[in-house]
């Protein structure tokens, strides 16, 4: 060991660590002493938490089975919660689907590397939950039970699911950089052509892939109406007309490995410190302003109508979140309008 290094710690130590501060979030608690949140998981294995198989195409219908339940997905500066049922799983080999109501995931099995059933000790009882990690150790998605959940089902599905190999230790890979933004100013003009041809949302990343630019990139070189960058504070507002003017909302936030998305109305934002959140009985959205660097209005065409999004970025260039107007059941004029009202940086309004 090089001099100045300290051992990494050992599973034992870690939950001695844990024991003395069982309080404090999971992901608070491994930034704290270094660890990735999935080496603190995987130090409890055999302490009420078991390694299971993270193929999603196991592992969704099992989860299905335990009835109302809590899902969530999140990165570096939003937390997405949603309340529901996995109840219309669809498999596929680069990106499988749920497709519930309330539950409405974008699955990218190649990110599922590491997953656990985990049983706790609570206020009120054992809390359950399922937890996947991706290669580096962070986590892709968490599924928690509620009261209403069937425990019974948790059960069957570690016993079904459970690794030959219950090791207390993970061979992590070093996280992969966040890609910033990727431009190609030779290819412009193929891009607004291409652009305004869209017929729907999904042509948008097969359009920038095959330009060799990223979403990013892309928004700095389309130009106006396409792409502009607005305030910053533009979330928090688009949140508070939404709340208030019984705005439907589709609010998309996710990582490499997944994407969780709200589709409806919200109703209670509430501020805190630097946190903006959204507090309602299914769907929970926690937001880090302070970590929000640059706000896009977005318009892209579709066969159905204008497509109208809010997406803010972090200072690297990663997607933090995107806002869209409700489309399944009527067209959302009154998101569009919103949309089209805010100012851009240069102080001109749509």
């Amino acid at each position: 060991m090089a001099d100045g290094q300290t051992a990494p710690l050992t599973p034992a130590a870690i939950r001695a660590l844990r024991l003395e501060n069982p309080k404090a979030r999971a992901r608070d608690f491994a930034h704290m002493h270094g660890l990735t949140e999935a080496a603190l998981v995987a130090a409890h294995v055999g302490h009420g938490t078991t390694a299971i198989d993270a193929t999603p195409d196991r592992l969704f219908p099992l989860i299905r089975d335990l009835g109302d339940v809590m899902a969530l997905t999140r990165n570096e500066s939003c937390v997405h919660e949603r309340r529901g049922v996995y109840s219309d799983y669809r498999s596929g080999p680069h990106a499988a689907m749920v497709l519930d109501p309330e539950i409405d995931l974008r699955i990218f099995p190649s990110h599922w590397k590491h997953a656990f059933a985990v049983m706790e000790p609570g206020e009120d009882g054992p809390r359950r939950s399922l937890q996947i990690f991706d290669a580096a150790g962070d986590a892709v998605h968490k599924v928690h039970l509620k009261p209403q959940s069937h425990a019974d089902a948790f059960d069957a599905l570690t016993a079904a699911l459970g690794l030959s190999d219950q090791s207390q230790t993970l061979a992590l890979s070093p996280r992969a950089a966040t890609e910033g933004p990727k431009p190609n100013p030779a290819r412009t003009d193929d891009l607004r052509r291409e652009w305004d041809a869209m017929t729907d949302t999904h042509q948008f990343n097969t359009l920038t892939r095959r330009l060799k630019m990223n979403r990013l990139g892309a928004y700095q070189l389309a130009g106006s109406p396409r792409a502009e960058r607005i305030d910053t504070g533009s979330v928090t507002q688009a949140l508070h007309a939404a709340a208030d003017g019984k705005i439907p909302l589709m609010i998309f936030v996710g990582n490499a490995g997944c994407i969780q998305i709200h589709g409806g109305p919200i109703e209670k934002v509430v501020p805190m410190g630097p946190w903006i959140n959204v507090m309602d009985p299914r769907f929970n959205l926690h937001l880090r302003t302070d970590h929000i660097a640059e706000v896009w209005r977005v318009w892209k065409p579709t066969r159905t109508g204008d497509a109208n999004s809010i997406e803010a970025f972090d200072k690297d260039g990663g997607l933090i979140l995107q806002i869209f107007g409700y489309r399944k059941e009527k067209p959302p004029t009154a998101w569009n309008a919103f949309v089209k009202s805010l100012a851009t940086l240069e102080g001109v309004s749509a």
